[in-house]
């Protein structure tokens, strides 16, 4: 959904409510002009005098009144007997509505945090005698995941199941339900009556950040201040418990809190907190967190758990971490790197920018010793050096030049020449550790070919072998092809989907990618089990973050494992690991996500039809969202539905007041070839919040609103002042028959000037 047009249907909602009366506070008695959701962009005068609306994106969870009759805004409690108002707002405008109460439970295990947030909001913009859809909003934090939505109102209930994509074939006609640009996840509850309630109890999961050797948590918590209920008397409550455990014997030293925390236990490996407030306004941040561990080596844990008797996978559950410590004096590790960057035409403008600005960045923290290229690839490949250079003041300059100048995004998408380039170019010297980074937006033909081609390799193991790190921009890429390469090259993945999160995230992976802190690790216990599973499938180099692998297992692990690894000056590094029982974790929760992401890509590499099965299972069980799995929202009326109620373009299935609406999938797919094919610019899929109604309303942006631009003008109004009486009638009475049929609204809309004087 475009960012802008959401900005402008709240912006919208903003300006009906202040035909609101709240008693003896002063209000607008008039219902303001919406402003326009499609305007023209033409070189006219009007659009150098268009007005963009500010960035109404929610910043906390949000619930929104979704107007289309702006006659029905009313105070439920008060009837302010406003003059009626004729036309409908397309798009709809969407009206914060006020929040009276907000709580939220956060849950931190390992490098996963668990989020519930439990609010409740009225419908304060509807008069009580009407109607209306609402939307939620819930933006989450750091590769935030949606785990299940509960929501109550008069009417009715709802929550949400996981089912299997073979329950119902045609799920994707649905629209309900929608990721929205910022990690946002939004979706519709129908016919909330005006000054009801609506009460919401949604979970998620997120990652921790690892920012200088401390764990990051921060939670989209920064409310609006037109969401305050205007009535006084009104108690507001805010209320925020936090947990931490991280499964070790290791103390947790509490660093950065946006908001006043209460510790109330605290013992090895575990502390909590909690706050609770009577507030004027809400908060106005989010909620941030950061806290670290008392250990200046690298150090490491096993935690078991046994299965429960509903798990489809009766084997023992194992999950290994090792975290980098806080140790300033390790050497960093000699690297060769090489970069490889799509230049297709789907890369132009700020997604190949952004990658530039960030690839600058990453040259600049290379060491003296550390060697590097460049390999720029569409249908052909651009190499900055035919060999590898010394990061020296001098070749990082020349690489920025020589970026600048041949770095232009045309032609197609070709993986398989620049990469086995790159793998061929690194390795050789056996001195230092080589890494290639892949940076795409697209989707290539012969991905499954490419994995299997490179395999030789990836596979051999050592110093020596090549690792891959790989970075997705946008959705159309194979993101769980780009996880595979990941998978096999020891190396780590991550994405940006959408265009303005480049800038963030690639150099936070380029940067955690270059501090490899110990390679080649191995757990010698694994080899001892009966059998062993691996998630993924082999261990990853500890890079400048907390390594988390899981496992399943039979067999018996020891008290004591032994890890290795190899440390920057060749040593082998040898780690004492404790093993315990995961003690107030739920491993199970806590891994789905690796394991499912995992299993999934073997399962899209090797077409595995059982695997496939097995991680729709999985997905049913811990409730995670899947490629093979569907979200729906289960509806119960409290009251029996009349016939009218069901919404036409609802896919629905009646059962005992019971209605089950297919939620659009969220998952990141497969990659979308024929875009890759086409060149479409990452972006172009969001999802858009309402169609345009009419013929009239898509001319807005064509020729035809051009011309209307200029006969509705500010100039033409003035005109018409000097106009004779007779004329002024007929004009009048012509304005007066376009009304009624709407079509001034229309033009009201599509002229820039004409809004302010309506």
């Amino acid at each position: 959904m475009a960012v802008d047009q959401f900005s402008r249907s709240v912006q919208a909602g903003l300006q009906l409510c202040k035909r609101i009366s709240y008693g003896k506070d002063t209000a607008s008695m008039t219902a303001p002009r919406a402003p326009s959701m499609n305007k023209s962009l033409s070189s006219s005068s009007s659009a150098s005098s268009l007005r963009w609306p500010e960035n109404h994106l929610p910043n906390a969870p949000m619930a929104y009144a979704v107007i289309v009759d702006p006659s029905v805004v009313d105070n439920p409690d008060i009837c302010s007997y406003q003059p009626y108002v004729y036309g409908h707002c397309d798009p709809p405008a969407l009206v914060p509505l006020h929040m009276h109460g907000i709580s939220m439970d956060i849950d931190c295990y390992l490098d996963t945090a668990f989020v519930t947030v439990r609010g409740t909001w009225r419908v304060h913009c509807l008069a009580s005698s009407a109607c209306c859809d609402c939307r939620i909003a819930i933006p989450m934090g750091e590769q935030g995941s949606v785990l299940g939505i509960e929501v109550e109102t008069a009417r009715r209930s709802y929550s949400t199941q996981f089912i299997t994509s073979q329950s119902e074939k045609d799920v994707e006609k649905v629209t309900n339900g929608f990721l929205m640009k910022g990690n946002t996840y939004m979706f519709k509850v129908s016919q909330v009556e005006g000054g009801s309630h609506i009460h919401v109890n949604v979970r998620w999961s997120q990652k921790l950040l690892y920012q200088n050797n401390d764990f990051c948590l921060s939670v989209p918590f920064a409310f609006p201040a037109h969401i305050v209920p205007v009535v006084k008397g009104n108690s507001m409550k805010e209320k925020v418990l936090l947990n931490v455990n991280l499964g070790t014997d290791k103390e947790i030293v509490c660093n950065i809190s946006t908001h006043p925390l209460t510790e109330t236990r605290r013992q090895a490996g575990e502390v909590g907190f909690s706050y609770e407030a009577n507030v004027q306004k809400w908060s106005s941040q989010d909620f941030y967190f950061s806290f670290s561990v008392c250990e200046d080596d690298i150090f490491a844990g096993v935690l078991l758990q046994s299965p429960s008797l509903q798990d489809y996978d009766q084997r023992d559950m194992f999950c290994f971490y090792l975290f980098p410590g806080n140790n300033k004096n390790i050497k960093p590790l000699k690297k060769e790197v090489v970069f490889l960057v799509d230049i297709s035409t789907s890369m132009q403008d700020d997604p190949l920018e952004k990658t530039k600005d960030a690839l600058i960045g990453c040259l600049s923290e290379l060491n003296q010793e550390d060697s590097f290229n460049i390999i720029a690839f569409n249908g052909d490949i651009q190499l900055f050096s035919s060999s590898l250079e010394l990061a020296t003041d001098e070749a990082i300059t020349n690489a920025t030049k020589w970026m600048n100048t041949n770095l232009i995004a045309e032609g197609g998408t070709n993986l398989l020449i620049p990469l086995k380039k790159a793998l061929d170019m690194v390795g050789k010297t056996g001195e230092s550790i080589p890494l290639t980074f892949l940076i795409t937006d697209g989707a290539v033909e012969d991905e499954k070919d490419i994995c299997n081609i490179i395999k030789d390799h990836l596979m051999d193991g050592g110093i020596n072998g090549p690792r891959i790190c790989t970075f997705g921009i946008g959705s159309y890429c194979n993101h769980y092809f780009l996880q595979m390469l990941a998978q096999m090259g020891r190396g780590c993945y991550d994405a940006a989907y959408d265009v303005d999160s480049i800038s963030d995230r690639l150099p936070q992976m380029l940067n955690n990618a270059l501090s490899p802190v110990l390679t080649n690790i191995t757990l010698d216990a694994l080899q001892n089990l009966e059998s062993t599973e691996l998630y993924p499938f082999r261990i990853p180099d500890l890079f400048g973050s907390p390594l988390v692998v899981s496992g399943r297992y039979h067999g018996n692990f020891p008290d004591i494992v032994i890890a290795r690894g190899v440390m920057a000056d060749m040593s082998t590094c040898v780690i004492d690991v404790k093993v315990r029982k995961a003690k107030g974790i739920p491993l199970d929760r806590v891994c789905a996500r690796r394991e499912i992401d995992t299993l999934t890509a073997h399962a899209w590499l090797d077409q595995n039809t059982q695997l496939e099965e097995k991680i729709a299972n999985m997905s049913l069980q811990m409730g995670v969202p899947s490629e093979y799995t569907r979200m729906i929202l289960v509806q119960s009326d409290k009251i029996k539905p009349a016939l009218d109620s069901v919404l036409p373009e609802e896919k629905c299935s009646k059962l005992e007041n019971h209605k089950i609406i297919y939620l659009r999938s969220i998952s990141v797919g497969f990659g979308n070839l024929k875009a890759t094919i086409d060149n479409l610019p990452p972006g172009i899929e969001d999802v858009k919040l309402n169609e345009p109604a009419g013929m009239m309303m898509q001319a807005a942006s064509s020729c035809w609103g051009m011309f209307l631009d200029r006969c509705c003008c500010m100039c033409c109004i003035q005109a018409c002042s000097k106009m004779s009486d007779r004329c002024a009638i007929t004009l009048t009475q012509l304005c007066t028959a376009l009304a009624c049929f709407e079509c001034l609204n229309c033009c009201c809309e599509i002229c820039d000037c004409c809004s302010d004087l309506c």
